[in-house]
């Protein structure tokens, strides 16, 4: 069939005017040809190749290539091929015949082991020789998992290469790895068999049109763009991706990646890319394009767990138990939601937002690209004067409007009171003809808006870049990598974090919405609370828990509740403090859950005492002060640089003394023990916050350490067992003459501790957190539901 089907080409070619000398023949392997992203895309795709390249010279075979036995196998791929469609402007006659030639040259295989790649090796050859055709290349397109890559590889490169002059491309698709290790591995495994120009990694975003259109617009259009495309005009960017769809049917995919791998880290990464990166001379050089990407990932600010906010429709983890066959006590921490603030270190964007927004079961599906510009004009005119389109009152911005939404199609849109801008007329056109549409709060008519002359789907735009060669809008070894290590912390910082719930759909409201402080996010509602009585309702005056813990007051709620009651408690002492005697001493701890805390104390107590408060350490690593691991560079970055506290009234722990890290010759301890008792009467301190180690550790002192547990000393080094060993801590006799102590205990991962120490005396060496108990102070216990219920 084959053999016909190719001589049905060459005379179809030899018409005079479709002739054109023979350019070679192509071997197309689409490993998974039975697979749901072959189905959808892949197929379409290579259809729409050979449609476009059947009058070019060359010849082909396409080569379905699966697991499954061969009759299954060729009955489910043609199932598929018999379904393929022509562009809207391919005459039907014509698309009758390309197809049918499609299906003759199309051919499943199975291929499973080395013998099987042998043979299709032998089979391509066989062809080749007998019609007398050069071979001009081969594709082979892995649509397949990640953990099977290896293996293909291996049987590609040693028994399924082309001759040699003949090339050979290789098509990846994500995911890419999991993290940064992972992803290292993987192209540590591919470069064993493959070169780097061989590798096509496929980001399907990239082929969308809107998206390809984005550094060729800032090209055309330097001279609009150049005075305003900066941090002076630039209010914010936005880069979002909406579904209605939820994660039913692919939980087990979803578990391991979620949102941010899924699309955060590639997708909506690159179109950051595009936007930011500064464009260079030649924006057709591959190289030099990847040359300027990587030096905005350069330029990016490192993302902390605060940076994100996170979220997960309700029914997700029903659906996990039902697909993974969880136990029916099982909970999922998998975001299928995040917003994330990315800032970058650049003369150009120093201080704009980019905001990078995906999730599943929301409002619409939409995809889009917003930068909207800062307004500094102020009108006199009442609106309804105003000239429509033209007012410098209006917003001002451009939409990359990738797909969906009420546009439903590719386009780009500026505002008229910016620039009528430069549009290549062969791809692009203007639609005049405008519906009666609001595009974020104005009428299109006041865009000027450009559409595709052609749609064309991502992949038929990527398939054809591989066919001629073109890397352009392909993910490097040195682009993915760079990308990893951008993510990884982040999500390494996120695993404990409890995404927020969501109902999905139009119900979400304004439940998702988000907010920006500086470098952080947060939701702009506090998270419903929905406790049920024995009987079922829920009360609608709920708030917090109250009851002992180990003898003492016990505060429990869900987080945001509790974080709002500790706040409150702060406040409450710092007044009562200053009122006493003009001044507040508070001692606050280090780790991840008091940032949540010094959020709350920044957005919502505008009438804290901060001019009268004395800020203290209660424990502090032996890195310098601006290290990440340094607490007071957290305290800094989360509460200092957003509180007007008088900088005599900031106490870092002095670790860093002498151009040296905690030597005892320095005598840091000491000296911070001396600052505390000429500044607090008697060294009690107004209020303490400490933390809970899962090992029952509290401030920097641990069990089996006889250090800071008692004796004279105020202010003690001590030695973790974790990284970086040196500490400085205060002591418990210090702690304990303190007025007020509050142990904050937050997330699952605290449960099993929790339980613990509810069950034992008092044992410092064993527990240190168990030997915490004022004198003449009160101490109370601050729990989420995690925490205390698991």
């Amino acid at each position: 069939m084959l053999r016909a089907a190719l001589c049905a080409i060459f005379l179809l070619c030899a018409l005079p005017s479709l002739a054109k000398e023979s350019q070679g023949h192509v071997s197309v392997v689409l490993l998974g040809a039975t697979g749901d992203l072959a189905k959808k895309y892949l197929w379409e795709g290579l259809f729409h190749l050979y449609l476009d390249q059947v009058s070019s010279g060359h010849s082909f075979t396409f080569h379905g290539a699966a697991l499954t036995a061969h009759e299954p196998g060729q009955r489910l791929m043609f199932e598929v091929l018999k379904k393929l469609a022509c562009p809207s402007d391919v005459s039907p006659d014509r698309c009758a015949v390309v197809k049918d030639q499609f299906l003759k040259l199309s051919q499943y295989h199975q291929l499973k082991t080395s013998e099987n790649y042998t043979a299709l090796n032998r089979e391509i050859g066989t062809l080749l020789q007998q019609e007398g055709l050069e071979e001009a290349g081969r594709i082979f397109y892995f649509s397949v998992p990640p953990f099977a890559y290896a293996e293909i590889a291996h049987h590609i490169n040693g028994s399924c290469r082309p001759r040699p002059g003949a090339w050979l491309r290789v098509v990846l698709e994500k995911p890419f790895g999991h993290d940064l290790k992972s992803a290292q591995q993987l192209a540590i495994e591919l470069r064993t068999f493959f070169r780097e120009e061989e590798m096509y990694r496929v980001d399907h975003y990239l082929g969308k049109q809107a998206v390809a259109h984005i550094l060729p617009f800032r090209d055309q259009n330097r001279q609009f763009l150049d005075p305003i495309w900066n941090r002076h005009h630039v209010e914010r960017v936005e880069i979002v991706l909406k579904e209605t769809l939820d994660a039913k049917g692919r939980t087990s995919f979803y578990e391991q990646y979620g949102v941010i791998r899924d699309v955060l880290q590639n997708h909506l990464t690159e179109v950051l890319l595009y936007l930011a990166m500064e464009l260079p001379a030649n924006i057709s050089s591959t190289k030099e394009v990847l040359r300027r990407k990587l030096q905005t990932f350069k330029s990016l600010q490192g993302l902390e767990s605060t940076s994100a906010v996170l979220g997960q429709y309700q029914a997700y983890a029903s659906q996990v138990r039902e697909e993974l066959q969880k136990a029916q006590d099982y909970v999922s921490t998998t975001p299928t939601f995040a917003g994330v603030l990315i800032q970058l270190d650049s003369l150009r964007w120093e201080g704009v937002p980019f905001l990078l927004t995906s999730g599943k079961a929301l409002d619409e599906r939409v995809g889009y690209v917003r930068v909207l510009f800062k307004n500094r004009a102020y009108c006199t005119q009442r609106e309804s004067l105003r000239e429509m389109g033209k007012s410098q009152c209006e917003a001002k911005q451009i939409i990359f409007h990738i797909g969906h939404g009420e546009l439903s199609c590719p386009a780009v849109l500026i505002s008229r009171n910016l620039f009528k801008p430069i549009m290549p007329e062969g791809s692009w056109k203007e639609v005049v003809d405008h519906p009666q549409l609001h595009l974020f709060g104005l009428p299109l008519s006041d865009y000027y808006v450009y559409s595709p002359v052609k749609e064309r789907e991502a992949y038929s735009v990527l398939i054809s870049s591989i066919f001629h060669g073109r890397k352009d809008s392909f993910i490097t070894t040195e682009n993915l990598l760079a990308s990893w290590e951008f993510w990884t912390p982040l999500l390494d910082s996120l695993t404990q974090q409890v995404p927020r719930l969501y109902p999905g759909g139009l119900e979400n409201q304004h439940l998702l919405d988000f907010e920006m402080m500086g470098r952080e996010l947060s939701f702009t509602l506090e998270e419903p609370v929905e406790l049920l009585h024995s009987d079922g309702q829920t009360p609608s005056d709920y708030r917090t828990i109250q009851a002992k813990f180990r003898q003492s007051p016990l505060v429990s709620a869900w987080p945001e509740e509790l974080i709002a009651r500790l706040a409150l408690d702060i406040e409450t002492a710092a007044a009562k403090a200053v009122a006493r005697c003009g001044e507040f001493h508070l001692a606050l701890s280090g780790g991840s859950s008091p940032i949540v805390l010094f959020q709350r104390l920044v957005r919502h107590h505008y009438g804290f005492p901060w001019r009268r408060t004395h800020l203290w350490l209660v424990d502090e690593r032996c890195v310098p002060l601006a290290d990440p691991e340094s607490n007071f560079r957290s305290l800094h970055n989360h509460l200092l640089q957003h509180v007007r506290v008088p900088y005599l009234n900031i106490h870092p722990m002095l670790v860093h003394l002498n151009r040296r890290l905690c030597v005892e010759e320095d005598q840091g301890p000491e000296l911070y023990a001396k600052e505390i008792a000429a500044l607090v009467t008697n060294a009690s301190l107004d209020f303490v916050l400490l933390g809970l180690g899962s090992d029952g550790h509290t401030a920097s002192l641990f069990p089996h350490s006889s250090s800071g547990l008692e004796g004279a000393k105020t202010v003690v080094l001590t030695e973790s067992p974790v990284k970086p060993h040196q500490r400085m801590s205060l002591s418990l006799p210090l702690i304990n003459k303190a007025r007020q102590v509050a142990v904050l205990v937050m997330g699952k991962g605290k449960h099993e501790i929790t339980t613990q120490i509810s069950r034992v005396g008092q044992e410092p060496r064993k527990w240190p957190i168990s030997g915490v108990n004022p004198s003449s102070g009160q101490l109370v216990w601050y729990m989420d539901y995690d925490a205390l219920l698991g």
